[in-house]
């Protein structure tokens, strides 16, 4: 193929998404024919490494034979059919399966994590509505928070950049300070600085609770704050609040579910199990959860609402979920047709990508991968030890199979230098503002992670 004829024929016709299209002028789009594992080639046959799990999708590689399997199979039995008023075994398997992983009930699906978002905001204001609440209408969520960029969604992130322009367009939130432990105090540990950052939200929900109807947190990883982590007491008091002051709690696990913080869902970390779960008939399942638990039930251990996407399906067909608790779901349930949840997208809970998902958790249960990358993380975070010991690295972190730090004097346009610079190199790095991180496929072996490291310290001299 001829790559100026086609990067051409890509800028006249295709709009990219968070891009000043402009740029492009200089910076040319890379075209890619294939990808195999954790790497993708272009139509020259030049590799790069998928450093960013191509925002954040991908667990298992590029072109995994096994969810490539799943997906020609599905195709000879059926592609799609409305979910309205039908059903098929893929979206009745998954719903099933996630909700023994999660211990929430009933899935409603979109088709992507500001989807995932926005059926969550509404479920929650339409419970409180259902429940004779109505005056329960306001959303809080942390600074800093990215929550997706439609409409509702962008009105519960706090990334100006994002967010200022659509404004005018905007429902009003509160932002609450983020437990993110890189505001801490000098001498301040993660988790002084998480039970801090608790107090501000007691006293927020103190004065507001009896207008509020959610609060809507990332769990653990703040992915575009520059991957932000914190301590999981943080989570625990937001629960036992939530509780205390009657206001749901959303976890927003689009970025870090499905095992990128070490479990699979990074909710989990502030409530382990008491038991190590043991992989069972159908993998790593606990009990389906007893009916009515959830708000209202001092001690609660899950979020009232959970969203999923980005990793549900291993990087292949767009898919979301947002589940919940029996006493959410029973608010819905009536002969009013108007108490119903009366929304809908027309590819809701789409057999392909069900079955992709349905693909994913048989890997995750099949090949023990959560218990494997606890072990892989761990060999990484040894090779990674000459970036945290740079002198112009600053705050480097790693929560399970993510690892972040900043270049502290880092010029205007480096996240753009960097860019180009790994890519000169073989390496897709994609940074956040003077923040590098590594977010890769599962499937990266111990010479690609040096690879990677050895090739980000080689950028980290020359920009």
């Amino acid at each position: 193929m001829n790559n100026p004829d086609f990067l051409a024929r890509s800028l006249a016709a295709v709009w990219h998404p968070c891009t000043q299209m402009k740029q492009h002028e200089t910076l040319p789009l890379v075209p890619i024919a294939r990808g195999v594992g954790v790497w993708l080639y272009d139509f020259d046959g030049r590799p790069y490494l998928d450093a960013v799990s191509s925002w954040w999708v991908n667990l298992f590689g590029h072109c995994n034979p096994r969810i490539n399997a799943a997906l020609k199979d599905q195709l000879d039995k059926l592609e799609h059919v409305m979910l309205a008023g039908f059903t098929h075994q893929p979206v009745v398997e998954l719903s099933e399966r996630l909700s023994r992983l999660s211990g929430l009930g009933h899935c409603f699906y979109g088709s992507d994590g500001a989807s995932a978002t926005e059926i969550a905001l509404k479920m929650s204001f339409h419970y409180w509505r259902n429940s004779g609440r109505p005056e329960k209408t306001r959303f809080v969520s942390l600074q800093n928070a990215y929550h997706g960029e439609t409409v509702g969604a962008l009105s519960v992130t706090d990334v100006a950049l994002f967010k200022d322009t659509y404004a005018p367009l905007l429902r009003e939130s509160a932002q609450v300070p983020t437990p993110d432990w890189r505001y801490a105090e000098p001498g301040e540990s993660a988790r002084d600085f998480a039970l801090r950052c608790a107090k501000v939200l007691r006293e927020h929900l103190e004065q507001h609770h009896q207008e509020t109807a959610a609060f809507i947190i990332e769990p653990l990883v703040q992915g575009a704050a520059g991957m932000g982590m914190y301590d999981a007491e943080y989570l625990r008091q937001a629960r036992a609040l939530c509780d205390e002051f009657e206001v749901h709690l959303i976890a927003d696990e689009i970025a870090v579910g499905f095992g990128r913080t070490g479990t699979m869902f990074a909710w989990e970390q502030a409530f382990p199990s008491p038991q190590p779960l043991s992989r069972g008939e159908r993998g790593l399942i606990p009990p389906l959860p007893r009916a009515g638990e959830g708000l209202g039930e001092r001690g609660s251990t899950k979020p009232d609402f959970l969203c999923l996407s980005k990793g549900i399906t291993g990087g292949y067909l767009p898919l979301s979920v947002v589940m919940t608790t029996d006493t959410v779901y029973q608010a819905f349930y009536h002969d009013d047709t108007a108490r119903g949840f009366l929304h809908s997208h027309s590819y809701t809970g789409n057999a392909l990508a069900c079955r992709a998902a349905l693909a994913t958790l048989d890997i995750f249960e099949e090949d023990g991968v959560i218990e494997a990358n606890r072990a892989k993380a761990a060999f990484f975070h040894q090779a990674a030890v000459p970036l945290k010991a740079h002198p112009r690295v600053t705050n480097f972190r790693n929560a399970g199979m993510i690892w972040a730090f900043e270049v502290e004097d880092a010029a205007p346009g480096f996240a753009r230098r960097c860019f180009e610079a790994g890519l000169k190199r073989g390496l897709l790095l994609r940074p956040l503002g003077n923040t590098v991180y590594f977010m890769p496929p599962y499937v990266i072996n111990e010479e690609e992670f040096r690879m990677l490291v050895s090739g980000t310290l080689e950028i980290l001299e020359t920009l």
